[in-house]
């Protein structure tokens, strides 16, 4: 809930996703009565259904761009402003926060997979992104191609880096602060793996994508901006 109410002393336009909570989240959201959109459904389906879900609506009420935050206070609210700055330089550009990988009590298997991912998605794009598995970021709406076809889980995040990437879409990364509490007290859905090997999948489909879709793409649009 401190998370909610710091976001909402930034933005009244808030839309939470409720993925399926197994604790006292839900009871909390209705008693608070926060001036909040609430999506709520009783199982878990996911970090992609759960962004899927929370891009429809803001589509539907008419939004141009979402920002998404994590609700387990990794994320600093007071950093939504870097996000709204960058995005009025660079109007049609998803913006990636990127955290300080070194910051204290930084998990060492989420820099391993940082880096590995970030490892494919320059195989997959040709474009270098200091951090891809962040999920603090603001994503274009009306630009984002495949919505309803990326997969459920944590894996969606890099999906739509790449499918972005294949589609033009200009990804630009501004520093973001990161707070990871102690070991002991961490809570997390992440089965090592099981999402690991999902990750490594897609990251195949990725790369065969990347030679049959991503690759002609890029060259068409090379020399259509050659020929201008």
């Amino acid at each position: 809930m401190q998370v909610l109410r710091k976001v909402l002393s930034f933005t009244k336009q808030v839309i939470v996703v409720d993925d399926g909570s197994t604790d006292d989240t839900r009871k909390l959201l209705q008693e608070a009565r926060l001036p909040i959109t609430l999506i709520q459904y009783e199982n878990n389906r996911g970090k992609g259904h759960a962004l899927k879900t929370g891009f429809l609506k803001a589509l539907e009420q008419g939004f141009t761009y979402a920002v998404t935050i994590d609700s387990d206070g990794q994320h600093f609210p007071e950093d939504i402003p870097l996000f709204i700055e960058a995005i009025r330089k660079h109007p049609n550009a998803l913006i990636v926060g990127s955290r300080n990988l070194e910051s204290k009590n930084m998990p060492g298997g989420n820099t391993f997979a940082n880096k590995f991912s970030n490892f494919w998605f320059y195989i997959q794009t040709g474009q270098p992104l200091a951090d891809t598995q962040s999920g603090f970021r603001i994503y274009p709406l009306k630009l984002l191609t495949g919505l309803k076809a990326i997969t459920n889980r944590y894996e969606a995040e890099l999906e739509l880096l790449v499918l972005s990437a294949w589609h033009g879409v200009e990804l630009y990364s501004i520093p973001v602060r990161v707070y990871y509490p102690p070991e002991e007290e961490r809570v997390s859905h992440f089965r090592p793996v099981i999402d690991f090997l999902r990750i490594s999948l897609l990251n195949t489909v990725l790369c065969v994508g990347a030679i049959l879709y991503g690759l002609p793409l890029r060259i068409f649009r090379s020399c259509r901006r050659s020929q201008v």
